[in-house]
């Protein structure tokens, strides 16, 4: 199997459903090429690039309870050939198993929830404690004043255009 990145939206609501082997959770992403036209000064839509998703386990689980049909995605994970019979004669299309399965922060935000493990999985330390820094700081503290009160961004961004791509008419 080959590994794979496909940017794209998600086309088909993802779908649950429990095997001998686990649980999965299916949908399907579609990626359009996009190329600027200088003739007519616009963006031209090329093909589309259709792929099936597969999630097994906790990333599954994940999924059904975050993404939906329309959001934009990207899927890391390995491209294989799912292969039938059919009464059409053979038939094939390419499958992704992923591993990871983000939103696409280019077309818009998200909030993070972090799971809760079950017990038994590896504990992670409650969010109240903070983490020992691996080196030594100052007796006053650090010096540093990243994300300090009192910080200015580094740039404006105008919240009519801060997509880095073209806006579909």
């Amino acid at each position: 199997m080959s590994a794979i990145t496909v940017i794209g939206n998600v086309v088909t609501s993802p779908e649950r459903k429990r095997t001998q082997n686990g649980s999965v959770t299916k949908f399907r992403v579609a990626e359009t090429d996009r190329r600027f036209d200088s003739a007519k000064q616009e963006w031209i839509d090329a093909s589309t690039f259709f792929v099936d998703v597969e999630c097994w386990g906790e990333l599954g689980g994940n999924v059904s309870h975050s993404v939906s049909k329309g959001d934009p995605v990207v899927v890391l994970g390995n491209i294989r050939t799912d292969e039938w019979e059919s009464e059409q004669g053979h038939r094939s299309r390419p499958q992704v198993r992923a591993h990871t399965v983000a939103p696409n922060l280019a077309r818009g935000t998200a909030e993070f929830r972090r799971t809760q493990r079950a017990a038994g999985a590896e504990q992670q330390a409650p969010a109240e404690q903070e983490p020992t820094p691996e080196y030594d700081e100052p007796a006053d503290g650090p010096t540093s004043e990243d994300y300090g009160a009192g910080s200015e961004p580094l740039y404006e961004l105008d919240s009519e255009n801060s997509s880095r791509e073209p806006a579909r008419v």
